[in-house]
């Protein structure tokens, strides 16, 4: 008998990831360094989960149509709430959103455009600097969220974080790219 592709446990470990969302963002907005350290291990364990799944997926041939979907809309939603609950703090300056609002735009773009291609039958493969723009995304969140407990390393935040939205930037435009002759086709 098939089991559902909610017991596979790579979907159990994501649905895990977007549910730490919530105590991750109270622990962060609760101001209390002790609370923003404890945030900061259990989204260390989130963003290390978005690594540990997909190894599972692929170790033990538990793929899914649920956790094709889920998986990179847990990694959006792990980003744009941390963002966004960062931002409300003012752990984020001014300054640092303009990296933040260019990964909030693509990562909507993205999945838009995934959406409309996908009524059209069209698939795009995730690349590997997609993965890297990623991963640069979650450590430099960490980065930001340790500001508060480790002086000085608030020039090491800025720089991640600029990179992870220059890396941002560039692959939504390498998507962009590829799917531009499906944007523009005629309609028959």
């Amino acid at each position: 008998m098939a089991r559902s592709p909610l017991l596979l446990v790579p979907n159990l470990i994501t649905i895990a990831r977007i549910l730490a969302i919530i105590p991750i963002v109270a622990l962060v907005m609760n101001g209390d360094p002790t609370m923003r350290l404890l945030a900061l291990i259990i989204y260390g364990v989130a963003a290390a989960s978005d690594w540990l799944d997909g190894y599972l997926a692929r170790a033990w041939d538990q793929y899914s149509p649920l956790g094709r979907m889920l998986d990179p809309i847990a990694d959006k939603l792990l980003v744009g709430i941390l963002i966004a609950a960062l931002a409300w703090d003012g752990s984020l300056t001014a300054w640092d959103m303009v990296p933040a609002c260019a990964i909030l735009f693509r990562e909507f773009f993205v999945s838009g455009l995934r959406e409309f291609l996908g009524n059209t039958k069209i698939v795009l493969p995730v690349s590997w600097l997609a993965k890297w723009k990623t991963t640069i995304q979650l450590v430099s969140l960490a980065i930001v969220l340790l500001e508060t407990i480790v002086p000085g390393i608030g020039l090491v935040s800025d720089v991640l974080l600029w990179l992870a939205g220059i890396l941002t930037i560039w692959t939504g435009f390498q998507y962009l790219r590829a799917s531009w002759p499906h944007l523009t086709a005629e309609t028959k």
